[in-house]
């Protein structure tokens, strides 16, 4: 028996970080307990903050906070989840810089995956647009928002200039409204700075689905903040859907076509596609849990968050919010505990919300605190009262607390920060008797040699065995990705070696999109199967 347990959290969002920092805090010595946490990113996005990084209120780093600082004695783990098995209680991670995977066992479990966003019934939507979820999502549409207003201050085209000065944001949600009264904020911050632009108009749509904007408020709050959006300038357009997107052009369930350049989404996500995999309960795409969110069907396993569903006591399903997320963190931290100290009795999630606030820009909010329901300034000063005194670590409240006291005095910024995406065809070079890969490697690339010599090996030590030689022009490295299997073989460079590599992903677009590609690829594997080239799923001359 291990002398130790370990509890694996899955997901770096509100449920999961503050479950970890619930936990470390109730620690003892005597538990003898690790915790992991995996997830994609190693900071914490305080979502709430994160529309005013689009009209730069506030710095986009100051928005969030490194996890490794929040819980300073976990064993973090930045890579994305491949599988969950709940039967072997077993997580495997994608792979890192080494093309192998990563198995982490778990005694107890915390899955707190979010949700994601599927545009596969929308066409165009993947293509052309924005999500507005972590830090990458605000740097992005920031950058391309201002790449917008640069294009259209030297533009001479006036329709084209106008379907660049055209944002279109689906989701009347706090979201969807809050993105859109920030787009609109930026563009009236920094418009002095554009000579061209002085006399044009910014058209901010927000389409949303219902008959008015904010349900999550009721109808004098949501119809007070329609009026504000109205006659700053914003256009609602309600009981709309966003039907499908092109380059130039945003198309609604109803005919109307919109001219923009522009569509952020941020309309209701859907399931994260990693629930399917678990052998449990799942209601509605999201994980059933117990009162005391525990996972149905599942040992010790717990839920919480965005990806599960959690009734309370009148049958009412909490909602995807922050707050209810760091409430259940603590029923969850305390049931892993209880679990894990072998006590009797289970804590039960209990909890209706304290209230619900928007921004509307320009120092004015809406907010139902306590049934108290409360506008304009003071319902601003409020939301930034209560977010700010939210904002974990005292370092990133003191940090927002001096941008927004600079963003009272100082002009806007209009720093546009192109970042460049890493090529999807590299290049990599290999010094003589290195490995570009080795048997039993996650197939994640195929290679073309510029120049140089490889050789294909079976076999380790010993027991090595050269099954062929390759050299200029031959590809090799495409089996595995063909098959979806690990790698047959090793490949070991014989001279210095230049190589050109082609992604997993890309190469699967290359062969969905291009029949060439297709066939000749097919081909090349039939041509191998008839030359027996493949001697018991090892022998590989032209690759694999």
């Amino acid at each position: 028996m291990k002398s130790r347990k370990q509890v694996v959290i899955l997901g770096g969002g509100f449920g999961g970080v503050y479950t970890a920092m619930n936990l470390r805090k109730s620690l003892r010595a005597s538990d003898k307990l690790d915790i992991v946490l995996i997830t994609r990113e190693n900071y914490l996005v305080f979502q709430p903050l994160l529309p005013e990084v689009i009209a730069g209120s506030i710095d986009l780093i100051h928005c969030i906070t490194p996890i490794r600082r929040l819980c300073p004695d976990i064993r973090l783990i930045t890579r994305e989840i491949n599988q969950i098995d709940l039967k072997r209680r077993k997580i495997t991670t994608v792979h890192g810089v080494r093309p192998q995977p990563l198995e982490i066992e778990f005694d107890y479990l915390v899955i707190a995956l979010g949700r994601g966003h599927d545009f596969s019934s929308m066409p165009g939507l993947r293509e052309h647009a924005f999500t507005f979820k972590n830090m990458a999502d605000g740097l992005i549409l920031r950058n391309h928002i201002l790449h917008s207003l640069e294009e259209a201050d030297i533009e001479m085209d006036p329709q084209l200039r106008r379907e660049l000065l055209t944002f279109v944001v689906a989701g009347g949600g706090f979201s969807g409204v809050e993105v859109a009264a920030q787009i609109h904020d930026l563009f009236h911050n920094i418009r002095s700075n554009y000579p061209s632009l002085k006399d044009e108009t910014v058209r901010v749509v927000l389409v949303h689905s219902g008959e008015r904007i904010l349900p999550e408020l009721n109808d004098a709050l949501g119809n007070y903040a329609g009026n504000i959006l109205r006659r700053r300038g914003l256009r609602l357009l309600l009981n709309e859907r966003v039907e499908r997107a092109a380059v130039d052009s945003v198309y609604l369930q109803s005919g109307l076509r919109i001219p923009a350049r522009t569509l952020v989404s941020t309309v209701p996500s859907t399931p994260n596609p990693l629930l399917n995999m678990l052998e449990c309960e799942i209601e509605n795409g999201r994980v059933a849990t117990q009162a005391t969110l525990a996972v149905k069907g599942a040992e010790n396993v717990w839920a919480l968050g965005d990806c599960a569903l959690i009734r309370d006591e009148d049958g009412m399903v909490s909602p995807p919010t922050a707050q209810f997320a760091v409430r259940q963190a603590r029923t969850v931290a305390a049931n892993i505990l209880l679990t894990h100290r072998e006590k009797t009795g289970r804590e039960h999630f209990s909890f209706s919300g304290l209230g619900k606030i928007g921004s509307l820009g320009r120092r004015s909010a809406v907010a139902e605190i306590f049934g108290l329901k409360i506008s304009g300034i003071i319902a601003w000063f409020l939301w930034r009262t209560i977010y700010w005194a939210k904002m974990p670590g005292l370092d990133r409240k003191i940090r927002v607390g001096i941008d927004w006291a600079l963003n009272m005095l100082l002009p806007g910024d209009t720093v546009q920060m192109k970042i460049a995406d890493r090529e999807k065809i590299a290049m990599e070079h290999f010094e003589a008797g290195q490995f570009v890969f080795r048997k039993g490697d996650l197939g994640d690339k195929m290679y073309v040699i510029l120049d140089g010599e490889v050789e294909v090996i079976a076999g380790d030590g010993e027991q090595e065995k050269c099954l062929a030689v390759l050299g200029k022009d031959c590809h090799f490295g495409e089996m595995a990705l063909w098959n979806g299997e690990p790698r047959m073989a090793s490949v070991r460079t014989r001279t210095p070696v230049n190589l050109m590599t082609v992604s997993s992903q890309d190469f699967q677009l290359l062969l969905n999109h291009i029949p060439a590609v297709r066939d000749a690829f097919t081909a090349e594997m039939d041509r191998r199967q008839r030359e027996n080239l493949l001697q018991n799923e090892t022998s590989i001359p032209r690759g694999q």
